[in-house]
C-alpha cells in the first residue's frame, strides 16, 4: 500500500515524480503529493483524490521547479483521505519533508512526547510524528538524525526525506516496507516498485532492513546504522518496458488474463528437462523430503486460495499432511511447527507484511521455509531457506490473475517433484502428469479464445445483488478464488461454499433468481455436485455450470454451461479459474467499476 518515488538529477523533478507515481497507482491510494527542493526551501503540493487532481493543480509538474524531490500516493490508515493528511509531511519549521509507507506502531507515545516539547500537529497521521522527530533530533547531521529517528520508531516504514540544509542530496531508509534504489545517468531514484522508474533505468539496488541510502545526482551510497558503507549488488531488470504498459488493452487486468499462457509457460519451461522436473533453485534433498513430518502453506488472499488447492494436490500425490493457514492467523495461533516441518510461504510481491511475519515465526520455531514469490530479491525471498520464483512478470492490476496461475503451477511442480522422490508416483503417472503440465498454456489459450461466451453471461447477471459459488474438493478451492475475483472488482456480494455444506444452513440464502455458479470438473464427485445443483434449482436458483468437455450431463441440469478442456484432475484448477476471472472482469466492466484499482484495496499489503 502507498507508493513512494524520489528523484535527484539533471532534469526537473516534479514531472518525473508524477510520472513515477502514475506507475504506482495500481497499489491503491486515495490522495497524492510531492515535495521538491527549490531555492533553499521545500515546495509541497498535495491533494485528495486521483493523481490527475494533483497533476492539474501543478500543471503536470511545471509549476514546481527544482531537480530533487519526493512523491507519494497514500492509502489511508491513520486519518481520513484529505489534503491535510496526504503526504509529504513537513516538520514544524519546514526544514524537513517526509514521505512514508508503513505504520508507526508507537506513534501515540511519540506524539505525546513531541507535543510536550512544543510541537504542533496539523494532521491525523502517524507519519507527521516522523517529520517532527527529524527536527527534534537534528543537530546538523542528517545521517545521525536518521539513525536516531529509526531507533525510536516501532513498526514498518519506507522513508524518503528532504532537508533544506542538503541541497544536493536526499536520504531514505526501509524496514519491512518495500523500497528499491534506481541507478541512472546523472540521476538517481528511489521507488516502492521498479515499475515507477523502469522508463529511466533498469539498474537497481534492493535495500535490506535499516539500510540507509544517500542519493546525489552522480552517486548513491548505502550505509548501515553504524554509519559503515555497505557494498550493494546491482541488479538489472530484464522486463520489457511494455510489460508494465497496457499495450492496447482497456485494463491491465484483461492484459494480464491474456498473458497467462505465456506466464505459465515461462514458469514451467526452465523446470522441466528431458521429461523430469528439475528444481535447481532449491536445496531440499531427497532425504529432507522423506523426513518431512508436515507441510504448512501460509499466505494471504488469492495466494491463500492457491494454498487450498495445494493442500488437495500435495496430500493426494505425496501423502504428507498439509495444513493451510491465513498468514495473519499463523503468527498469532502459537503454531505447532518445528524442525521436521516444511512451511511453504506464497506471496506475489514478496513483501506482504503478514506473510513475512509468519515466515519469521516459522523460522524462529526451527521450520524450513520454502517461498513462492514473483519478485526477485524481495524480503520474503531473501528470508527463506529456499525460493522458487514465478516468472509472471509485472502484475499491475490489484486483482491478481497471472500471479495466481503461476503460483498454482509451482505448486504442481513441487507436488510432482516430491511425489517422485518419495516413490509415490509410478513412471507412467509421472510422465502423464508432466505431459499435462506442459499442455496447460495451450489449454488456457483455448479457453481465452471463447471469452465472448463468458462476456455474454456477464451481461445477463451484472445486476445481481448476491452470487454464490459452489464446488467440491478442488472445485471448492477454485470457488474461493472465483468468488473473491468477483467481489473485489465488481463490489457484488459473493460467497463460496463447499457444495456438500449447502444443507447445513447456507441453502437458506437461495431465493428465486439467485445466481449460483456450480463448479463440477472432477469425475469422482461430478454426480454429487449435480445433486447439489438440483437442490438449489428447486429453490429458485439460476445455475451457471462450469465443467469439462467430458461432462455433457451438466447441460441437462444447469441453465448455462461453460466448458473447459479436459486435463489431469489435479491440474483442473488452472483451467477452471480462467472463466471465473473473465466473469468477474466482465461483470465489473459492465457495472463501470474501476477494475484495475478497486476501492479500498491495494496491490501490495505491506502493513498488518
Amino acid at each position: 500500500m502507498c507508493g513512494i518515488v524520489g528523484y535527484i538529477g539533471k532534469n526537473q523533478a516534479a514531472p518525473i515524480l508524477l510520472e513515477g507515481l502514475s506507475k504506482l497507482e495500481y497499489r491503491g491510494y486515495d490522495s497524492a503529493g510531492i515535495a521538491v527542493y527549490n531555492n533553499n526551501e521545500l515546495e509541497v503540493a498535495k491533494s485528495k483524490g486521483k493523481l490527475a487532481v494533483l497533476s492539474e493543480k501543478i500543471d503536470g509538474g511545471k509549476k514546481l521547479s527544482g531537480n530533487m524531490g519526493i512523491g507519494h500516493t497514500r492509502w489511508a490508515t491513520h486519518g481520513e483521505p484529505s489534503d491535510v493528511n496526504a503526504h509529504p509531511h513537513l516538520s514544524q519549521s519546514g526544514r524537513f519533508a517526509v514521505v512514508h509507507n508503513g505504520i508507526i506502531e508507537n506513534y501515540i507515545s511519540l506524539k505525546k512526547k513531541l507535543e510536550s516539547k512544543g510541537f504542533e500537529f496539523i494532521s491525523e497521521t502517524d507519519t507527521e510524528v516522523i517529520a517532527h522527530l527529524f527536527e527534534y533530533y537534528y543537530k546538523g547531521d542528517i545521517m545521525d538524525t536518521m539513525i536516531k529517528v529509526i531507533n525510536r520508531v516501532e513498526g514498518s516504514y519506507a522513508l524518503g526525506v528532504l532537508c533544506v540544509d542538503y541541497p544536493d542530496q536526499f536520504i531514505a531508509v526501509r524496514k519491512a516496507s518495500p523500497m528499491i534504489v534506481g541507478l541512472g545517468d546523472e540521476e538517481n531514484f528511489i521507488a516502492s516498485d521498479v515499475t515507477a522508474i523502469l522508463k529511466h533505468t533498469r539498474d537497481i539496488y534492493y535495500l535490506e532492513d535499516n539500510e540507509i541510502v544517500v542519493l546525489k545526482k552522480d552517486s548513491v551510497k548505502v550505509y548501515n546504522t553504524d554509519k559503515e558503507e555497505v557494498k550493494k549488488e546491482k541488479f538489472t531488470v530484464d522486463w520489457d518496458v511494455s510489460a508494465a504498459e497496457k499495450g492496447g488493452y482497456e485494463h491491465f487486468m484483461m492484459k494480464e488474463i491474456e498473458e497467462q499462457p505465456k506466464a505459465i509457460r515461462d514458469t514451467i519451461s526452465p523446470r522441466i528437462k528431458d521429461g523430469k522436473i528439475v528444481l535447481d533453485d532449491i536445496s531440499l534433498t531427497e532425504e529432507d523430503i522423506k523426513n518431512i513430518n508436515k507441510i504448512y502453506i501460509v499466505a494471504c488472499g488469492s495466494a491463500y486460495h492457491v494454498g487450498v488447492v495445494g493442500k488437495y494436490v500435495i496430500e493426494k500425490m505425496c501423502r504428507i499432511p498439509v495444513e493451510v493457514q491465513v498468514a495473519s492467523e499463523f503468527r498469532y495461533c502459537d503454531p505447532i511447527v518445528g524442525k521436521d516441518d516444511l512451511v511453504i510461504v506464497i506471496s506475489q510481491s514478496g513483501e506482504t507484511a503478514d506473510t513475512k511475519a509468519a515466515l519469521e515465526e516459522a523460522k524462529a520455531r526451527g521450520a524450513r521455509v520454502l517461498s513462492i514469490v514473483n519478485v526477485v530479491g524481495s524480503a520474503i525471498a531473501k528470508a527463506s531457506d529456499d525460493v522458487i520464483y514465478t516468472w509472471a512478470g509485472p502484475e499491475i492490476a490489484v486483482a491478481t490473475t497471472k500471479a495466481y496461475s503461476t503460483q498454482l503451477t509451482v505448486i504442481y511442480l513441487i507436488a510432482a517433484y516430491m511425489a517422485d522422490k518419495l516413490g509415490k508416483i509410478s513412471k507412467e503417472e509421472y510422465a502423464d502428469f508432466i505431459k499435462e503440465i506442459e499442455s496447460l498454456p495451450d489449454k488456457v489459450a483455448e479457453i481465452l479464445k471463447s471469452k465472448e461466451d463468458v462476456q455474454y453471461l456477464a451481461s445477463k447477471f451484472y445486476n445481481c445483488h448476491s452470487i454464490f459459488f459452489i464446488g467440491r474438493n478442488l472445485d471448492y478451492a477454485v470457488s474461493l478464488e472465483g468468488s473473491l475475483k468477483l467481489k473485489e472488482i465488481s463490489y457484488i456480494h459473493s460467497e463460496a461454499y463447499a457444495a456438500g455444506e449447502l444443507k447445513h444452513g447456507t441453502i437458506s440464502l437461495i431465493e428465486d433468481g439467485t445466481l449460483v455458479v456450480a463448479l463440477a470438473t472432477g469425475k469422482n464427485l461430478f454426480d454429487k455436485t449435480v445433486s447439489n445443483v438440483k437442490e438449489v434449482k428447486a429453490r429458485g436458483a439460476v445455475v451457471m455450470g462450469v465443467t469439462t468437455e467430458e461432462h455433457e450431463h451438466m447441460d441437462d441440469v444447469a441453465d448455462y454451461t461453460v466448458k473447459i478442456p479436459a486435463t489431469h484432475e489435479m491440474l483442473l484448477p488452472s483451467l477452471t479459474v480462467i472463466p471465473l476471472q473473465l466473469f468477474g472482469y466482465y461483470v465489473a466492466s459492465l457495472k463501470g467499476c474501476d477494475i484495475d484499482k478497486p476501492r479500498n484495496l491495494a496491490k501490495s499489503v505491506t502493513v498488518e
